[in-house]
């Protein structure tokens, strides 16, 4: 069990056992009680907005022990300017990637799903709009967002897509619990390069992905801007990236490759559970 989940059971626990304390004995002094209360939602707040301590749902934010090659993933596409160039970047170095798409965008340029797919890439779910407080919303309003996302992405690829990327990577409880009723795995980076504002830079996006690309290591990159107004940085980095990881002798992969590769097969399951 991932630590930061263990914390929140025990502080859970603790919260529970705090209010029956001031059923049975009589309200604390309110000073300790705001205290209390802020503890657990300072708390419950870490754990939605750093996904990556798995706090409400497992998270892949790197491959598993052993994993060779680094997986490059693009979010907020895709864009008719921006995303094409990024595919004939990876069809020239030789690369695959993994895509996590917004669905009212993948309806509008189907084509460029299609695309993805043909040249071997991996397409994840996105939500179906971007929407940055999504974590907060209500489990239905969720749910509908997400499955609608997949709907459109199963329809065009004709894939029903296993991978999720929360919105700006906040996961809460609800989401956590939608998500895994829609058999999706959450899948969060290593990397965080920066590239998705405007006010970024392809050197400082460099900076922050060519010193730590190694085996195992899930790139956040954009092929296009949430809005579409303005070009991502990662566009011009993105060549440099490709030859790091050349003379590095990195292979690219598609973040689904891990995920089959870290499931057991149904033999190793049975024998496993005749042991």
């Amino acid at each position: 069990m991932p630590v930061a989940r263990a914390v929140m059971y025990l502080v859970t626990i603790g919260a529970i056992a705090f209010a029956l304390r001031s059923l049975l004995t009589g309200p604390p002094p309110l000073p300790w009680t705001l205290l209390a209360l802020g503890a657990y939602l300072v708390i419950i707040t870490l754990g939605v907005v750093f996904a990556r301590f798995e706090m409400f749902a497992d998270v892949i934010s790197r491959g598993p022990t052993g994993a060779r090659g680094v997986g490059l993933t693009f979010d907020d596409g895709p864009d008719p300017k921006t995303t094409p160039r990024v595919l004939e970047a990876l069809d020239a170095a030789g690369a695959k990637a993994t895509f996590f798409v917004i669905g009212e965008k993948a309806e509008r340029h189907p084509e460029l799903l299609r695309d993805m797919v043909a040249r071997g890439h991996a397409v994840g779910v996105h939500g179906y709009v971007h929407d940055r407080f999504l974590s907060l919303r209500l489990p239905w309003r969720i749910q509908r967002d997400l499955e609608r996302a997949i709907t459109v992405l199963h329809q065009i690829t004709g894939q029903r897509p296993q991978l999720y990327r929360a919105p700006v990577g906040h996961v809460s409880p609800a989401m956590a619990r939608v998500v895994a009723s829609l058999d999706l795995a959450v899948v969060g980076w290593t990397i965080k390069s920066l590239d998705g504002w405007s006010g970024s830079s392809p050197e400082r996006v460099l900076g922050r992905v060519v010193p730590n690309l190694r085996d195992g290591s899930i790139v956040l990159l954009h092929d296009a801007a949430e809005r579409g107004d303005f070009e991502p940085a990662s566009l011009e980095a993105l060549p440099e990236i490709l030859e790091v990881a050349a003379r590095r002798q990195l292979d690219l992969v598609r973040v689904d490759s891990w995920l089959a590769a870290s499931t057991p097969p149904p033999d190793a399951e049975a024998a496993a559970a005749a042991a």
